[in-house]
């Protein structure tokens, strides 16, 4: 299974006074180990920029790109309907120079960190059964966006996307 879904990323806890939402591509390969149970890896990019935190002559757009894997559970309401659920962990960092989130209190965004969450969906399979068109969305904990100064801060980020899935 290849599946590419193009979607909004957004945040919560702290990072959301730094970056508004995002544009984000997120691709999948994965197996069914059964008709019903898939074991996948992913990668995913979005782009940002710092406009919520700072005016627009020190703001800076960067990407954020992270991988991953995880289990996905697919249950087949009909024939051309199914509603999906996956968990999924990897790692996820902020592209920036060195520092630049940092002095925003967010210095862990800018390496590698771990992330865990969880993608709920739809899929409405084509006549064609190798294809199925996809809406989802997920929720997750993205441990490096957490902020290192000040109060306890929940790394939320939030995804909603429209996709495009082929059976292999």
């Amino acid at each position: 299974m290849l599946e590419q879904t193009l979607g909004m990323l957004g945040f919560g806890g702290q990072f959301r006074h730094v970056a508004p939402p995002s544009f984000w591509m997120h691709m999948q390969l994965g197996y069914e180990l059964l008709n019903w149970l898939m074991v996948f890896g992913s990668g995913e990019l979005a782009f940002t920029s710092s406009d919520v935190s700072q005016d627009a002559s020190h703001s800076m757009a960067f990407p954020i790109y992270g991988f991953g894997g995880g289990l996905r559970a697919t249950v087949h309401v009909t024939n051309r309907f199914a509603f999906f659920v996956q968990g999924e962990g990897g790692a996820l960092t902020a592209y920036v120079p060195r520092d630049s989130l940092t002095i925003l209190g967010f210095r862990d965004a800018e390496n590698l960190n771990g992330q865990i969450g969880g993608r709920i969906g739809l899929e409405w399979y084509q006549i064609d059964r190798h294809l199925a068109l996809t809406a989802q969305g997920g929720l997750r904990d993205a441990l490096g966006f957490e902020k290192v100064v000040g109060g306890a801060d929940l790394p939320l980020m939030w995804d909603a996307a429209l996709g495009l899935r082929y059976t292999f």
